[in-house]
């Protein structure tokens, strides 16, 4: 079995910390997403900047692929105009450091396993970590083929966060909540990622079912759009994750100034939401 040295140590507690604070302050944590290299390596680097200085807790740094099969068309748009553009897996962990230095929040990056597999799983989790990364969100690797994955990321003191599907069954969830660290990722409805008019209404269900199953926190996401679609997921989820949304909001922009205020100003709409809850 190969072995690699520890190279650093990550923010694992850092993140646990974070949605602990937002509970005892009586709401939930946001979460928010946006993939590295769009628009540019530096435009997306401003742009997480700003989501985390207007109410994220937490950001969730994606690693665009060329076939994200359960994003919707947004993000999917996103991540063809970063890989255009040429963005590389050192161009991620550039992203993760800037703004984990810059905030000091916790950071975590978002990618399909291939990526990750590639690369060398050993070496992208020592080199998250010596970024400041929290974990990952790997939404695509299955439970049952994670346990290399996930000896690395406990070596580097990483959190491994897998989704949890309103079409999971009880042995899954069982399985998905005894392998999570960090948090569970609930999928609010099936379906690829994208902005909906309304949540899902199996969310709060399968929030109580993955609860059953583990002390962890649950963060919801997939749909949400906006304050009062945060505010309602705040009303049962440990956290809420926005992320095609702001995406939406850096697409429609006239250009790259105007795109970091509408970031901005959705961010703040988000915060308030989850914060005004109860």
């Amino acid at each position: 079995m190969t072995t690699f040295p520890v190279v650093a140590q990550g923010n694992r507690q850092l993140l646990a910390d974070t949605l602990a604070r937002a509970k005892a302050e009586g709401r939930a944590a946001l979460v928010t997403y946006f993939p590295a290299g769009f628009p540019t390596v530096d435009g997306a680097v401003e742009a997480i900047g700003a989501m985390l200085d207007s109410g994220a807790d937490i950001v969730e740094v994606g690693l665009p692929h060329s076939d994200p099969v359960l994003d919707g068309p947004v993000i999917q748009t996103a991540d063809d105009l970063a890989l255009r553009g040429g963005v590389r897996i050192a161009d991620v962990l550039r992203t993760v450091r800037a703004a984990h230095t810059a905030s000091g929040k916790p950071v975590l990056v978002m990618t399909y396993w291939n990526p990750v597999d590639r690369y060398g799983a050993g070496r992208f989790a020592a080199e998250l970590a010596a970024a400041g990364g929290a974990g990952c969100v790997l939404p695509d690797l299955p439970v049952q083929e994670s346990a290399r994955w996930r000896g690395h990321a406990e070596k580097h003191d990483l959190a491994t966060i897998f989704l949890a599907a309103p079409s999971s069954t009880d042995a899954r969830l069982a399985e998905i909540a005894a392998a999570s660290s960090g948090f569970v990722y609930a999928s609010s409805l099936l379906g690829v990622t994208g902005a909906r008019a309304a949540v899902g209404e199996a969310a709060g269900d399968l929030v109580g079912r993955v609860r059953a199953r583990t002390g962890l926190p649950v963060c919801v996401g997939i749909g949400v759009a906006n304050g009062r679609q945060a505010a309602e997921v705040a009303g049962f989820a440990d956290g809420v994750i926005v992320g095609s949304a702001l995406v939406r909001a850096m697409l429609d922009a006239s250009g790259a100034a105007e795109g970091i205020a509408a970031v901005r100003a959705l961010t703040r709409e988000l915060a308030e939401g989850v914060r005004g809850h109860g």
